[in-house]
C-alpha cells in the first residue's frame, strides 16, 4: 500500500472550520475505490495544525487519485486557507491494513 502522511496548518480564522472546508475533498476521496482510509486529526499541541493520515491500495490508486477532479478541485481551494505548504511522508509498505501494536495488547 501507499501510506502517507501530512501536516496541514491552517490558518488561525479557519481552523475550527477546516472539516467544513475539507469535508467534500475528503468524501471525495474516501469514495474513491483504491483509497483504503482518508482520515484527518487535530493536533493536541497546536489547533492550528491537522494531520491527514491516508493509504492507497497500490500506485494505480494513488495515481487515480492524483489526477482526480476533486484533487485537482482541492489544490486550488485548500491552499487559501492554509498559513504554509502542507509537509508529507510518503512510502511504500507491504500490507494493505494496520497492525496490531502489540506491545500495548488489549487483554480480553
Amino acid at each position: 500500500m501507499i501510506f502517507i502522511t501530512a501536516k496541514f496548518r491552517v490558518r488561525a480564522e479557519d481552523a475550527d472550520r477546516w472539516p467544513e472546508i475539507s469535508r467534500e475533498f475528503t468524501e471525495a476521496t474516501r469514495g474513491e475505490p483504491g483509497c483504503l482510509w482518508f482520515d484527518w486529526s487535530r493536533s493536541l499541541d497546536d489547533p492550528n495544525e491537522y494531520v491527514l493520515v491516508e493509504a492507497f491500495r497500490d500506485d494505480d490508486a494513488a495515481v487515480a487519485h492524483v489526477r482526480s477532479d476533486h484533487f485537482t478541485t482541492a489544490r486550488r481551494t485548500l491552499p487559501p486557507h492554509l498559513s504554509e505548504t502542507p509537509r508529507i511522508v510518503n512510502t511504500k509498505l507491504p500490507q494493505d491494513d494496520w497492525s496490531e501494536l502489540g506491545e500495548m495488547a488489549v487483554e480480553p
